[in-house]
């Protein structure tokens, strides 16, 4: 069994900017698994999109870091600002 490159290399530049982002803002709360997810999946749409477009500024083989990176940064930021705007808790 063989697994495509690009998606464990999106794994591992999604764990890094899910990392940095927590880094950055000091803690993530129990939002955690959700930016980690959306890391991953921003870091892996980013390549595919990359791919289309041909944006080939950096790059690993045929995994292309700067526009994973750039939706990967994407979907963090959806996802907290999706967490910030949503429900906090049951209401009495």
């Amino acid at each position: 069994m063989s697994l495509d490159p690009s998606i464990i290399l999106a794994i591992l530049l999604g764990v890094f900017h899910a990392s940095l982002y927590v880094l950055i803002r000091g803690s993530a709360g129990g939002r955690l698994p959700i930016i980690l997810a959306a890391a991953i999946l921003g870091a892996w749409a980013g390549d595919a999109l990359g791919d289309r477009l041909g944006i080939d500024l950096l790059s690993i083989g045929d995994f292309r870091l700067v526009a994973a990176s750039i939706v990967a940064w994407i979907g963090i930021g959806v996802s907290a600002t999706v967490a910030v705007l949503g429900p906090t808790g049951r209401g009495a």
